[in-house]
């Protein structure tokens, strides 16, 4: 199954032009080299832009609406995912990824698992349909109502965008361009935060969406991206030799081998992508357990109506006692009266049928 798409991506190769010294030959990633940064005026001012936007957001908001103030949870989700996009992009992580493939898998990792995650619980849309009033508040309900809207919003167009990106990104000449050209990697960045971005609203966040799904349609999208990561992690752990010249024509003569720097990435992405979503289907599988606890004690509720218990205490045990939020209800002795045999009839006859 990965040699065909090793095939592919070595077809490609003749499509890229040659590197002359487009990527400057780096230290060993070693000691005070992994403390390096790399701070690009452009995306440094855009990452500082959007933190500011959102707490503006959040000021405006607990403004407009002091009863029911914006949640620190969500501010702290937006403000982490920032935090883990800087790390991804302007650390040492950023200036190696063109240099070394396995760092080139962590920053993408960080970028499209962690931050985007983060971005979706952060709720950027809600905060900013909250936020706003009048005239704009309406064309923003407008837009999230029309049919590009429910396009972008839909689970199934945020599923097919993830696993079309990813291959695509790691298997195909698109990694010789990211490499040779800052510019072709600043937008795989972007890419992979706004289509991270819509998948993970599928999962987390409160941001308004019309398709949300109950939480086993949202473990059944975990689910079916695992293959994704996987398929791409195994591909490039099977190559036996370099499948990207652009890496290769760095002429790097320190570190691990050339083939051995993508494995390495396939192992990342196979282990880490796949540890990563299952660490994402935890709150997923606490909602589902809260979600049937709930319909549990709705039923159980239901039930005293007709068959109240005998010792004043109701209900029993379902999941919520394994959770710790099961409590013992007192019953208020309300009753459900029973149809008795209508008047001027007699049993089994209708009503005014009698006689």
């Amino acid at each position: 199954m990965a040699a065909p798409v090793i095939l592919i991506a070595r077809s490609l190769s003749p499509l890229v032009p040659p590197v002359h010294a487009l990527v400057a030959v780096l230290p060993p990633f070693t000691g005070h080299n992994l403390l390096r940064t790399y701070l690009p005026a452009g995306p440094v001012a855009v990452l500082a832009a959007a933190a500011a936007l959102y707490l503006a957001g959040v000021v405006r908001q607990n403004r407009l609406h002091p009863r029911h103030r914006w949640p620190l949870v969500r501010t702290g989700a937006f403000l982490g995912g920032v935090a883990v996009t800087a790390v991804a992009a302007f650390s040492s992580i950023g200036l190696y990824d063109a240099t070394l493939f396995w760092v080139h898998m962590v920053q993408h990792l960080l970028l499209i698992m962690v931050a985007a995650s983060l971005y979706a619980a952060g709720s950027p849309v809600a905060l900013l349909w909250r936020a706003t009033a009048g005239g704009a508040h309406r064309r923003i309900g407008q837009a999230l109502r029309s049919r590009a809207g429910r396009i972008v919003g839909h689970p199934v167009t945020a599923f097919v965008l993830y696993g079309v990106l990813v291959p695509i990104t790691h298997l195909t000449v698109f990694v010789n361009w990211a490499v040779q050209n800052r510019a072709v990697d600043e937008l795989e960045h972007a890419l992979f935060l706004a289509i991270g971005y819509l998948f993970w609203r599928q999962l987390f966040g409160a941001d308004p969406n019309r398709y949300r799904g109950q939480p086993p349609i949202r473990a059944l999208l975990l689910f079916l991206a695992v293959p994704v990561d996987t398929f791409v992690g195994v591909t490039l752990n099977s190559a036996n030799h370099e499948i990207f010249p652009a890496l290769a024509a760095i002429h790097r003569t320190w570190g691990m081998s050339l083939v051995a720097d993508v494995r390495l990435g396939g192992v990342l992405m196979w282990v880490g992508g796949d540890t990563l979503m299952m660490v994402a289907l935890v709150p997923v599988a606490v909602a589902w357990v809260r979600r049937e606890e709930r319909a549990a004690q709705r039923f159980d509720r239901e039930l005293l109506d007709y068959f109240p218990a005998p010792a004043g205490l109701t209900g029993q045990p379902t999941a919520g006692f394994a959770l710790g939020t099961y409590r013992p209800r007192r019953h208020t002795g309300r009753r459900v009266p029973v149809p008795g045999p209508a008047a001027g009839g007699t049993d089994g006859e209708a009503p005014g049928r009698g006689g």
